[in-house]
């Protein structure tokens, strides 16, 4: 009989250190592709003539077509070889970001975000995907930490270096770099990375129908985590460098110095967190990561206290993100089975992406951009965010007893038929 939730073991021509690397590389690139157009925003607003109000709706499209990619791709996405799929995934994005360089107004940066989109979904799953694959549950958190890392390290160096190349070339120079960048890392994916099939033949009993593994509680549980964390935080990412610049009045020549301080600082939580779940679980730690988010929320946006340094509030703002998406993130790869984890990670990237969306799309709603281009409205938005935040604790709670009943129950079963 073979274990539940057993690890396909890797390609070994490749080591799993080597692996890890390059699916941070992936990840950077994927997010970097996402991030730089938030802090840029202001940037392609005025050269575009977009209202500032409307940002929310660029990073909305591009989620909720991530969204849609993720959906479609979750019903099929486990037939294939990880690194194939990976590649056609990776020129996608690239095509896509390229495209939104040569973009005219709303319309066609809408459209570029829209394809980058369709196909950044898929990469991320079948990131955390191969990361599920390649390592063991007892390592899994460091290894979530370090590729969640390059969240960080988008911010550490991907951000400022776009803010700067913008400033010097234009608005579009960072989607050209990208788009460059994401080239010579899809040539890595493709050439370096082993073939990755023994998802395909890992089952335990009869094969189970994504649909009815769908109906499971931890399934549904884990997925409506995914859903308020990420809504919570993308309600207002957004609109992050407009509310610094035009409402605190925070200069833009310094954001650059702002992402790189808050990238580095989240970069080393990032490892932190981490060790943190691998010793304590996922409960414990997005529970202090939680609290640390809704206070920064409250003295940051909802009730400011105008004499906290713009640095402060926003370097533990990316801190919390560590604190609650690691655990996350972790918990969630415990989920599903082998043989159904790229299908589980993408209906985790469509419920990510559709959160994501929707929260942006709020933004957008509830705020109003008033002469200057100054936002009303952050205050009830950032409540509303900071309500959401505070289910995720109890609902991972809930999946991480079911996650270890369902793994202590398989250790015995395993126990009860090993040879004396």
């Amino acid at each position: 009989m073979m274990q539940a939730n057993a690890d396909p073991a890797p390609a070994p021509a490749v080591s799993e250190r080597k692996i890890i690397t390059l699916l941070g590389l992936i990840q950077f690139v994927n997010i970097m592709d996402f991030m730089i157009v938030m802090p840029l925003g202001p940037d392609f607003a005025k050269a575009l003539g977009i209202p500032n109000a409307h940002l929310g709706l660029i990073g909305g499209s591009y989620m909720a077509a991530s969204a849609l990619s993720g959906l479609v791709c979750a019903f099929f996405l486990d037939r294939f070889d990880r690194r194939k799929a990976m590649g056609y995934a990776l020129i996608g994005l690239i095509f896509g970001t390229l495209l939104g360089g040569f973009a005219t107004g709303l319309v066609s940066l809408v459209a570029a975000r829209v394809i980058a989109g369709m196909f950044a979904g898929p990469a991320g799953a079948l990131t955390l995907s191969i990361i599920a694959d390649v390592v063991p549950i007892e390592r899994r958190g460091r290894a979530m930490g370090a590729v969640m890392g390059s969240f960080a390290a988008a911010s550490v160096i991907g951000v400022p270096a776009g803010l700067e190349l913008a400033r010097i070339g234009g608005w579009n120079a960072p989607f050209f770099a990208t788009a460059a960048l994401g080239t010579l890392v899809a040539a890595g994916a493709i050439y370096v990375m082993p073939s990755m099939n023994a998802h395909k033949t890992a089952r335990v009993g009869p094969r189970v129908g994504f649909g009815q593994a769908l109906r499971r509680p931890e399934v549904l549980i884990s997925l409506t985590a995914t859903f308020v964390a990420m809504s919570a935080n993308f309600s207002i990412i957004p609109n992050l460098s407009a509310y610094w610049q035009f409402n605190i009045g925070y200069p833009r020549e310094r954001l650059g110095m702002l992402y790189l301080v808050g990238g580095a600082v989240s970069f080393a939580t990032m490892r932190i967190s981490g060790k943190l779940v691998d010793r304590f679980g996922s409960t414990i730690v997005a529970t202090f990561g939680t609290a640390l988010y809704v206070s920064t929320i409250f003295v940051g946006f909802i009730q400011p206290v105008l004499w906290l340094p713009v640095m402060a509030v926003f370097v533990t703002f990316m801190v919390t993100g560590t604190f609650r998406m690691i655990p996350m993130q972790t918990l969630s790869s415990r989920v599903p089975e082998p043989a159904e984890r790229a299908r589980f990670m993408s209906a985790v990237t469509f419920v990510q992406s559709m959160a994501a969306a929707a929260g942006a799309f709020v933004g957008a709603k509830l705020l109003t951009e008033l002469p200057g281009g100054k936002l009303e409205g952050m205050d009830r938005l950032s409540a509303l965010a900071a309500g959401f935040a505070l289910v995720l604790p109890l609902l991972l709670w809930q999946v991480e007893l079911r996650v270890r009943r369902k793994e202590r129950a398989a250790k015995d079963a395993a126990a009860q038929v090993a040879p004396a």
